[in-house]
């Protein structure tokens, strides 16, 4: 017997105004005073419920599965995000933090794209019949956005989810996985970071690169930072949504001819123009961070391309059902053992190379936190130092795509 309930949300219209306001509840609470919502927010990111609370509407019937407003979403506003965020990324400034900060950085996101796929052979070699059939596409789909989350965050994250179009069910599990990991991983950096001086004494490791850095980023605020005016928004709007149009005429262009004349590099998602799409938004994000148009970061860029990422993640939800989180305990203990392996690999590096710790906790995080929680634990060491973790995270969004790409390519290789 067929539901012929109408849902009490029918128009996007009406639906967008929902999810601002949403959006406007969850950024209202997270900088309140009172305590409770400073401890609520201490145990619970803010990113969750962007996307928990719209995940409602939908777990309870109250709206419409005709919607078109991820579409417009995922189509216009993430290549735009994509270009705002990675328009800021500063290579000269990485490469200037020294080679221990970008060699951890860099074994942080290769301990995401090997452990990904190691994970997988690890959980299906235990638990075999939980791969049967098209379970094991599933979960290697889904674990294609976490590894977007993981290297760069939710833009990346969303790009996979389109790329290797992964099911709403297998998605609503990862972000479980996401949350559940990535704090847990976290709240022991953050303990780590307490005991850095004792722990840097046992390891040898020479932190007067540290100082120097604490110096250089008490002024790089300062220096970039200006009040937002309306010449600046729409220069910041003009270049995004040109790029994002450029991305869409390269990649109606392109993907055709991939189908038509390179059928075999459809396994590499080649012949997808959303991927085609991505893929220039982001690269020429990196490329106009050597331009001018890098100095809109001073007025707001990222802050714009955040606002968008926050939109996309409030319609992802409405795709989501909440119930389907508890369905399959054996993802988490996969996300738990390619966490695992992450965190190994950085260790032992860190161990190798005498890296300070503050490198291998802002190396993780620019990768699993990105650029929400890497200057949380890099104002853990100092909050001078908070800029280093986005400035790395920004990096992180700069090769977001194109790890988690390779990973998903991996975990496909594995999982047939």
């Amino acid at each position: 017997m067929q539901d012929h309930t109408i849902p009490l949300i029918q128009s996007d219209a009406v639906l967008f105004g929902v999810l601002a306001a949403i959006l406007g509840l969850v950024f209202y609470t997270q900088q309140h005073k009172a305590k409770f919502w400073q401890k609520f927010y201490g145990v619970v990111p803010a990113l969750l419920l962007c996307y928990f609370l719209p995940s409602l509407l939908n777990t309870f019937g109250l709206i419409s599965h005709d919607s078109k407003l991820y579409y417009v979403a995922s189509r216009y506003l993430l290549p735009a995000a994509l270009v705002l965020l990675t328009l800021s990324v500063d290579l000269k400034g990485i490469v200037r933090l020294g080679p221990k900060a970008g060699i951890m950085f860099l074994t942080g996101t290769f301990g995401i794209i090997i452990g990904g796929p190691i994970a997988f052979i690890v959980v299906r070699s235990v638990f075999p019949e939980t791969f049967a059939g098209s379970a094991a596409d599933d979960i290697w789909h889904g674990m294609t956005t976490l590894a977007g989350s993981w290297i760069g965050g939710g833009a990346n994250q969303a790009a996979m989810k389109e790329i290797f179009e992964v099911p709403d069910d297998a998605f609503t599990k990862m972000i479980a996985v996401d949350v559940l990991w990535a704090n847990l991983w976290m709240a022991i950096l953050l303990i780590m970071a307490k005991r850095a001086e004792k722990i840097d004494k046992k390891t040898g490791a020479d932190v007067s690169a540290i100082e120097r850095i604490k110096l250089k980023m008490e002024t790089f605020q300062s220096q970039n930072a200006r009040n937002v005016n309306l010449n600046d928004l729409i220069f910041i709007l003009a270049i995004a949504f040109l790029v994002t149009a450029i991305g869409h005429a390269f990649a109606n262009w392109i993907a055709p001819i991939i189908n038509e004349n390179y059928p075999s590099l459809k396994k590499l998602s080649l012949g997808k123009e959303f991927f085609w799409l991505v893929v220039v938004a982001t690269t020429l994000g990196v490329i106009l961070s050597f331009s001018k148009a890098k100095k809109l970061e001073g007025g707001g860029a990222s802050a714009v391309g955040s606002v968008f990422i926050y939109i996309l993640v409030a319609t992802i939800g409405l795709h989501m059902d909440v119930m389907k989180i508890f369905d399959d305990p054996v993802v988490f203990l996969i996300g738990g053992i390619w966490i695992g392996i992450h965190a190994i690999l950085l260790l032992v590096v860190g161990k190798l190379i005498k890296a300070p710790l503050f490198f291998l906790a802002v190396g993780s995080q620019a990768n699993v936190g990105g650029a929400a929680s890497a200057p949380v634990v890099a104002s853990a060491f100092h909050t001078s130092l908070a800029p280093v973790g986005v400035l790395l995270a920004v990096f992180g969004y700069a090769i977001g795509t194109y790890g988690a790409w390779f990973t998903g390519i991996l975990l496909q290789m594995i999982a047939h």
